[in-house]
Order: C-alpha cells, then structure tokens, then sequence
C-alpha cells in the first residue's frame, strides 16, 4: 500500500480578502468545529495553568477562598459595629454576606478569564496557528475548577452557620453555570481592547469593586428609589439572588428576571464570540509588531 493511503488528509486553509460575515453559515460552522477540534488543547492548557497558579504559592488552594473570606468578615464588622447600618435581610447578615461574596467572586474569576488567558497566551498566538477558542473554553475550566473549591467551603460551613440544606441545592448548579455564563460573556466583551490597552486590566478590578455596590452581595436589594431601579436593571442581581435562594433553600423571588438574565447572557455570548473570532487576526498581527 502507498504512503499516500497511509497518511491521513491534513485539513486544508483557504485565506480570501472576503470578510468572514458575508458568509455566516460557514463562519458559524468552522467556529463549532474549532470549538470541537480545541478541546483537548483547552483541557491541557487549564490543567497547566491551574498547576502553576497554586504551585508557586505558599497557602496554594487556600488562596481560592482566602479573598472571599476577608471581605465577609470585613463587612460582618462593620455591620456589628455600627459603621455602617444594613437593611434587614431574609437570610442572617453573616450568612447573606458569606454566600454573596462567595458567589460574586465566583462572577468576577469567570469575568477576568478570558483577558487573562488570552493575554497569557500572546507568545503562542503568535508563533503557532490553533483555535483561539480553546483558550476561552480553559478560562472556563479553570473558573469552575475555582467556583467547585468556593462551592465545597459554603456547603460545609452553612450546616454550621445554622442554615439547612434543602432539595433546592440541586437546581444551584444551574445559576452557578449562569453566573460563569454571564461573567464569561461580560469578560469577553473587553477581551479585544484589553489585549491591546493593559489599562483595562488594571481598572478592571476598579469596575468589578464598584458594579459589587449595585448587585445585592452585601446590600440587600433596594425597595424603592433610584437605587431599586438600578438594582433591578443590573442582569447579574437576578442570576446571584436565585443562585443564593437555591442555594440556602430560600423561595427563588425573581426567577422571571433569572430567566430572561441567562436569555440576554446567551446572545450576548453569541455576538461577543463572533467579534472575537474576527479581532483576533487583527490582534495577533498587532501583537507581532
């Protein structure tokens, strides 16, 4: 037989001046099966950069909680010690602070993943041709491989904070895949301009801080005012009220906001992930300069 049965038919590029949107059809199927070609790719590159991120630390997978931690107890002081007065909440303060700030930096790791593993991999960009997806899709493994240690933490000390877990838990993955969802869409909306302009990773953390105050983490959610109004338009105060209610078997209040929270997250992705697809021939060119 004849090397030429023997050796499987590479795949095969065509690069045209045509813009990719002229024909949406073929672009949305070579984005799926990049997608399906890049998982293997994905899956090493989050195991490499999770090792690394733990193994050059002294606490290592302490450090997943750490932050969380000290900012409930910030807050728990400054609550208990009348520095700052708190609306009543359905859930006791240190438990309604614990879970929100738990699960907004659960929000916030899935907001910082795709700029930062897109900027961790500007060396390979540009020297090696595979699907830029793959990196997107390894933020993703990461943020969850970080939200399942937050997530280990709240299921073993709520019991002890006095709080029973219900039949409820079973549907809080599903708004724990929403908040990364939401978050991983957020993230990739500034990804583009964040590869080119480090001044958006720097005031990123800035904005999270303040987008916090207008989602009921600590705050309990506004009844009335402007501040009720922002609270309510703000899609990520349904998504993390509903994943606290399931969570600490509370009745879930805004499950129609939730709803239409993940709809808006969805095509929201889908659009940002087309603008990715399209920027980042530019952004690699540009890197390479």
């Amino acid at each position: 037989m004849s090397a030429d049965h023997d050796t499987p038919a590479l795949p095969v590029t065509i690069y045209t001046p045509e813009s990719r949107l002229q024909h949406p059809a073929r672009m949305l199927r070579e984005m799926l099966a990049d997608l399906h070609t890049g998982r293997e790719l994905a899956w090493r590159l989050a195991v490499r950069d999770i090792s690394a991120q733990y193994r050059q630390t002294a606490l290592g997978i302490l450090w997943a909680f750490i932050l969380p931690l000290a900012n409930t107890l910030t807050w728990i002081f400054l609550n208990s010690s009348g520095v700052v007065a708190m609306a009543e909440t359905a859930l006791p303060f240190p438990v309604y602070v614990f879970t929100g700030t738990m699960l907004w930096a659960i929000f916030m790791d899935a907001v910082n993943a795709p700029l930062q593993t897109t900027i961790a991999a500007k060396s390979l960009l540009t020297k090696l041709n595979f699907p830029r997806e793959a990196l997107l899709v390894s933020g993703v493994y990461q943020t969850l491989f970080n939200a399942g240690i937050k997530v280990a933490l709240l299921l073993a000390v709520l019991p002890l904070m006095g709080i029973e877990l219900g039949w409820s838990l079973l549907l809080f993955p599903v708004a724990l895949l929403s908040l990364v969802l939401f978050g991983t869409a957020f993230g990739l909306v500034l990804t583009p301009i964040g590869v080119l302009y480090t001044d958006i990773g720097k005031g990123l953390p800035l904005l999270m801080q303040f987008l916090m105050y207008l989602t009921p983490v600590v705050f309990a959610m506004p009844k009335e005012g402007v501040a009720a109004v922002v609270f309510m338009l703000n899609p990520v105060s349904p998504i993390l009220l509903t994943a606290r209610d399931w969570l600490t078997a509370m009745p879930a209040d805004y499950l129609a906001g939730f709803l239409i929270a993940n709809l808006l997250a969805l095509l929201l992705l889908a659009a940002v992930l087309i603008v990715y697809r399209l920027a980042m021939p530019i952004l690699i060119e540009r890197m390479s300069a």
